[in-house]
């Protein structure tokens, strides 16, 4: 069978077992991973191997970096407690005990590739999880630690699993393993900031939605590979670049750029990441027919994997309370901290101080103060308990990078194919297992869902902010004649009726309209430079600056298709 009838009987299988599954309310991932397991048993499909570098260096950097231009940065640094404990410190502590249990099952295993292994059980896969709780109403906070966790975890396994593997073949100590780990980190995070940049400032070059989306396309891969050949983690750079493109993007990107990045990127992401899941199944019947060593059967590797699945869902469960006792004391030192910081602001020798600073110097202590007040807000409005606890506990599916990490095991391992095997039971094991079970966890947990009528009261408040901004930048806009005075006051009242601001009440006017599209740019740079303001401070949650960017966004493309003078 030729690759292109794959490739195509592979799409339409994707998009027919998503849109069934939407429809059952299951989630896609889990659909496609059991159709898969099925077809691999039919005796005329033809064995579907794919080379781990190929996952590795040509799938995983494009999916991480669809995921994180989409983590808002605000929302990332409120949760990095959570974030940094269950992708780094979960997953070290994975990789040492489910490491240490199998060198126990199966003493024939050194240890250097017990942990190995270890390592490539130990990050999860956020994409069924999220999925699953954005459809029945997971609070925001808890999505943004499951997709943060799952941005990062790839990282933390696969620095561990290098070293894991190096270790098989010299000696390394423990904090070999830390320097690697922190050189790997500091290194990917300052090419991931300077890719970002440069990506940014060359795509503001390019209006044309098209040029600028296809240069979006190589972003990933620019920031991956000079990364991997330094031997730190590429993937940690591509998460890197992603969060600072998404989040700086916005101010030097136009609307319709950035839309048509969205769109493309959805659909590169949707088809990548179903193709993993599928795969995934359709790799175990031959999987299955390499493991032929009678000391270690296919049988015994199954079971060993099931222990091993056990193992990684009762540890996670187990470091997640400890987990919600930092982030309860986190709650109360934020009850604590919110009344001093408005005695401090109050008190008379602060302001006296402030008085004698520079106005910048005050307008930047003024944005500080009010992030500090938001995020103490955002720390009690959005607590998580022992509920939010359980989900997090129990949403530790594994997925795509276990399944690529356990193919780069080197060729010659001692029981290779058994242990690719083990991998991929764990992985198959807790994404059907929690994923099936995790929509009945959230209904039992019962977590408060995010207030809709907050969000409409903050979003409230913000097109009132941007309706303000829009017309004092008009205030003072001169109107030489009666023409530019008529465009000016319909351009005011359009702002102030937060309607259709490209609508004109005199369409045959030519100067007028080329005028009242002026006056509309005007104020919509007003508009942007206050919500860039109000984004710094975070003063409004992430969604509800997405929204007010959002309709910002539409003014703009509207605007493009006025007359320009």
């Amino acid at each position: 069978m030729s690759l292109t009838l794959i490739a195509v009987l592979g799409i339409i299988s994707i998009v027919a077992v998503t849109a069934f599954s939407t429809r059952l309310g299951i989630a896609a991932p889990l659909s496609l991973v059991v159709v898969g397991v099925v077809l691999s048993f039919i005796p005329s499909a033809p064995d579907i191997a794919v080379e781990p570098h190929i996952i590795l260096g040509g799938v995983l950097p494009p999916l991480l970096y669809s995921a994180a231009l989409n983590m808002p940065a605000q929302d990332f640094r409120r949760n990095i407690k959570a974030i940094t404990g269950l992708a780094v410190v979960l997953v070290a502590l994975t990789t040492v005990v489910s490491g240490a249990l199998l060198h126990w099952v199966m003493p024939e295993i050194d240890w250097p590739m017990a942990f190995a292994i270890g390592a490539v059980i130990s990050p999860t896969d956020a994409v069924a999880a999220t999925s699953i709780g954005k459809r029945l109403g997971l609070p925001p906070r808890i999505v943004t630690m499951l997709e943060g966790e799952g941005l990062v975890n790839d990282a933390s396994a696969l620095v561990l699993l290098r070293s894991a593997i190096a270790a098989v073949a010299v000696s390394v100590s423990i904090l070999d393993v830390v320097w690697d780990f922190v050189l790997a980190v500091l290194i990917a995070a300052v090419i991931g900031f300077a890719v970002a940049f440069v990506g940014i400032k060359v795509r503001a070059l390019l209006p044309d939605p098209v040029l600028s989306t296809a240069i979006s396309f190589v972003v990933p891969f620019v920031a991956f590979l000079p990364t991997e050949s330094l031997d730190a983690s590429g993937v940690l750079a591509v998460v890197v670049a992603g969060v600072v493109t998404g989040s700086v993007g916005p101010a030097f990107l136009g609307a319709r750029v950035r839309w048509a990045e969205t769109i493309n990127w959805r659909t590169v992401a949707f088809l990548l990441e179903s193709s993993i899941f599928l795969l995934m199944g359709l790799t175990i019947a031959p999987l299955l027919d390499e493991v032929s060593d009678e000391h270690l059967s296919a049988g015994r590797a199954v079971w060993i994997g099931l222990l091993l699945a056990v193992l990684v869902i009762a540890l996670r469960l187990a470091f997640v309370v400890p987990l919600m006792g930092l982030l309860r004391r986190e709650t109360r030192r934020a009850a604590e901290t919110k009344p001093q910081v408005q005695d401090w602001r109050e008190h008379p020798r602060f302001k006296a101080g402030q008085d004698n600073l520079s106005p910048r110097k005050q307008t930047f202590i003024e944005v500080r103060f009010r992030r500090l007040n938001a995020d103490l807000d955002f720390f009690l409005s959005q607590a998580v308990g022992w509920r939010g606890g359980l989900v997090l506990g129990w949403a530790g599916m594994r997925g795509a990078i276990t399944v690529a990490a356990a193919q780069t095991l080197p060729e010659g391992t001692a029981y290779r194919p058994q242990l690719i095997l083990i991998a991929y039971v764990v992985a198959i094991t807790t994404l059907l297992v929690q994923g099936l079970t995790i929509p009945a966890v959230i209904r039992v947990a019962d977590i408060p869902a995010d207030d809709p009528a907050r969000h409409r009261a903050d979003l409230g408040r913000l097109t009132t902010g941007l309706t303000e901004a829009g017309l004092a930048a008009l205030e003072d806009s001169a109107a030489p004649d009666d023409v530019a005075q008529r465009s000016l006051e319909q351009a005011r009242s359009a702002i102030a009726r937060r309607g259709d601001q490209t609508a004109m009440e005199d369409p045959d006017a030519q100067q007028e309209r080329e005028l009242y599209a002026a006056y509309l740019r005007e104020a919509l740079d007003a508009q942007r430079e206050w919500l860039n303001r109000a984004m710094a401070g975070s003063t409004y949650d992430a969604s509800v600056i997405t929204d007010g960017r959002r309709y910002l966004d539409l003014l703009e493309m509207r605007l493009q298709d006025a007359p320009q003078t």
